[in-house]
């Protein structure tokens, strides 16, 4: 063979076993394949050790040539592969997949990667995303929240998985003609939201498409189930405020935990400067308090009675007289409301008076009467695996 009586250089046999190399691999692609054309498909460069080439100076030169002409396309692909990883977040091995199958076109291989990964997210949709973001969208009279769920709080502290979130309850707070509860707050869920249209301006994600299209897409881009789970909006009659507070918040308008709730004034020229600064301070309240009912009366029947039977319970385990274990059942009551009814609370910014007082104080200044007109608190992940279980709805706090 031309190689065996050549095999005495040892420069051409070095350059002959790392071509040979390169082009038997398994992979049928090499960094050094011209575009279109992997390596192991020509013989090119195999031929320049046949015995035509006798001259080693001679078949030096003419791999040096060869290499260096094939440098500018493998920095072009490499180019080619930062700028899909940018694009799409796709892990590199995928993105480097995509454009060899896509004859290293980008265009072609970024809409090749997201047909892939819709297929991968329709396979993951039924694992349980419990990690996730609230988002929060308001005007002065309006709130909207959202809870958008993933996997990990890897993928929570994504920005285009943040993006997305805000996006969502910008379109929450549009949406019109919705059912309102009898605790002032209306549902939005995803059968409101899915199929209405968004208008994404984030390099990652852009152009429009539908709000399920485009959770669609960020779960093939993130690896993970991402759901929109549900999503409430709170609104005030004029004159009132609505005030927010989130907490765990990496960015203003996102958080782990919300506080929602409208003050109410009666008189139309009253003064709301300080009707925003004690609506800020009860939103805090309520996400550190977790009030259920708003009043006493708005405890439900069922909720009483099943505390009235443990505290009863409690109670005659002492062996006191009956009479006793009544008198200790009522003065306990007294503590529950004051754990679970907003108006009964202390107040967490001054322990010394409690909301109902707060109110009375702020109604004197405003010189008009304020009430609350609704409260809300929602967590990320609440009751998550309970709902999913069951079926059961989604808890939502108790207001007038």
């Amino acid at each position: 063979m031309a190689f065996s009586r050549n095999a005495k250089h040892p420069l051409r046999m070095f350059l002959y076993n790392r071509v040979t190399a390169a082009t038997n691999h398994k992979s049928g692609y090499s960094t050094w394949a011209s575009k279109g054309t992997p390596i192991s498909g020509t013989t090119q460069i195999k031929d320049l050790f046949s015995s035509k080439h006798g001259n080693p100076k001679s078949t030096i030169a003419l791999i040096s040539r060869h290499f260096s002409d094939q440098a500018p396309v493998a920095t072009e692909q490499m180019n080619l592969i930062k700028q899909l990883r940018e694009r799409t977040s796709a892990p590199i091995k995928d993105v480097k997949t995509a454009l060899v199958d896509c004859n290293w076109d980008i265009e072609a291989a970024q809409k090749e990667l997201r047909k892939r990964g819709k297929v991968l997210a329709s396979k993951k949709s039924s694992r349980t995303a419990t990690e996730g973001l609230l988002a929060l969208a308001q005007t002065e009279s309006k709130v909207a929240v959202i809870e958008l769920n993933c996997e990990t709080d890897f993928v929570a502290r994504n920005e285009v998985f943040q993006y997305l979130a805000l996006s969502l309850a910008k379109q929450a707070l549009l949406v019109e003609n919705i059912s309102q509860q009898a605790s002032g707050v209306c549902p939005v869920g995803p059968e409101h939201l899915e199929g209405l249209q968004l208008n994404l301006e984030h390099p990652k994600v852009s152009g429009a498409t539908t709000v399920q299209n485009a959770i669609t897409e960020v779960a093939a881009m993130m690896g993970e189930n991402v759901k929109l789970r549900r999503g409430f909006v709170m609104t005030t009659s004029s004159p009132g405020v609505v005030s927010t507070y989130l907490h765990t918040s990496p960015q203003p308008g996102l958080g782990r935990i919300a506080g929602l709730l409208s003050l109410e004034v009666e008189e139309k020229n009253s003064i709301l400067d300080p009707l925003q600064r004690v609506g800020s301070e009860l939103a805090m309240h309520v996400v550190a308090a977790k009030p259920l009912f708003l009043t006493k009366e708005l405890v439900s029947s069922a909720a009483l009675e099943n505390e009235r039977e443990i505290l009863k319970s409690q109670a005659e385990s002492t062996g006191k007289s009956q009479m006793a274990v009544e008198k200790m059942v009522e003065g306990r009551l007294r503590k529950y409301y004051e754990e679970v009814v907003l108006m009964e609370q202390k107040f967490i910014m001054n322990d010394s008076l409690n909301v109902k007082t707060l109110l009375n104080n702020l109604s004197k200044e405003v010189g008009s009467p304020v009430k609350i007109g609704s409260f809300f608190r929602m967590e990320v992940g609440e009751g998550i695996q309970r709902a999913e279980a069951s079926g059961a709805d989604e808890p939502v706090a108790q207001a007038a």
